[in-house]
């Protein structure tokens, strides 16, 4: 049958195909622009689960604010490659991800892509649907919901870090010094106090290891371990650790200064723990330009 140029633009930009595929689909859906849709959708839906397999460790860190500035979102959202990450539409997607995340309070990312757009579909149906597109694999890895009694510091260093920080107390300098800092310092914990008692054990027990071979008395021996133990302990802690504006400070110190607690904080890292694939990214597009993918 014949396909009208109309037909085929009407599909681009309901699907965001390309031209060839929205021709076939029409040929395939005897031109009813609707059948269309639904058979790309499907043969979408299938691509998408075909590249899940992929290791997706580029992408970007979004944080959304509530209109009140006392509770923010943040998520991951990965892709492939750090072109697709700068691309429009991963950003734009990136952004009602974040949108959607602080709408929902989400905590945890199945809920999230569960979630409905204005649109009336879900956050999973434009992760496929952008998948499909841009044919690379898309994820969302991970998301948190901070809310503070008092003030909420949130920064995001580039597109590549961000950090959230609950405080009780302080003011809005400090706030963005803290998360600044939780950024860049990446603490673990907020106070030594917050570690675990497996991960103390267990680390008592490498440095009980490590001093042994030292040849010092017992007594000696334990009072070296306990106190590198302590050192260890403000090291991974935020409230231990010194402070990135002024390491004579420690990060505690600094919140007595103005008066604060944190009572919580998330920190995201692109790609942090994901195995980036490794490989000639030139070879690769010439293999897809000659047809070999």
């Amino acid at each position: 049958m014949t396909v009208t140029a109309e037909a085929v633009k009407q599909l681009r930009e309901r699907t965001g195909a390309g031209m060839m595929e929205c021709k076939k689909a029409l040929v395939e859906s005897g031109g009813n622009l609707d059948a269309a849709a639904d058979l790309m959708r499907r043969q979408g839906l299938a691509k998408a689960d075909k590249k899940a397999s992929r290791v997706a460790a580029e992408g970007i860190i979004v944080v959304e604010r509530s209109d009140d500035g006392l509770t923010a979102a943040m998520a991951e959202v990965n892709c492939e490659t750090d072109f697709v990450a700068r691309e429009q539409d991963f950003r734009g997607f990136a952004r009602l991800v974040g949108q959607l995340a602080l709408k929902s309070h989400a905590g945890e990312v199945a809920t999230l892509l569960g979630q409905k757009t204005d649109a009336g579909d879900t956050l999973e149906d434009r992760r496929r649907a952008l998948v499909a597109k841009i044919g690379e694999n898309i994820n969302v890895r991970r998301v948190a919901t901070v809310s503070a009694p008092t003030l909420l510091g949130a920064y995001v260093h580039g597109t590549r870090i961000g950090a959230l920080v609950a405080l009780k107390g302080g003011n809005e300098v400090l706030a963005k010094d803290i998360a600044m800092h939780v950024a860049a310092a990446n603490p673990q914990y907020i106070r030594p106090a917050d570690v675990p008692a497996e991960v103390v054990e267990r680390e008592r027990g490498i440095l009980r290891d490590q001093a042994a071979g030292e040849g010092k008395a017992p007594e000696i021996m334990a009072k070296m371990v306990e106190g590198r133990l302590r050192k260890y302990l403000n090291e991974v802690a935020l409230t231990g650790q010194p402070f990135v504006k002024d390491p004579n400070l420690t990060v505690e110190k600094y919140l007595q200064q103005g008066g604060a607690n944190v009572v919580e904080m998330a920190r995201f890292e692109v790609g942090l723990g994901l195995e980036k694939k490794q490989g000639d990214f030139a070879a690769e597009v010439m293999a897809t330009v000659h047809g070999k993918h």
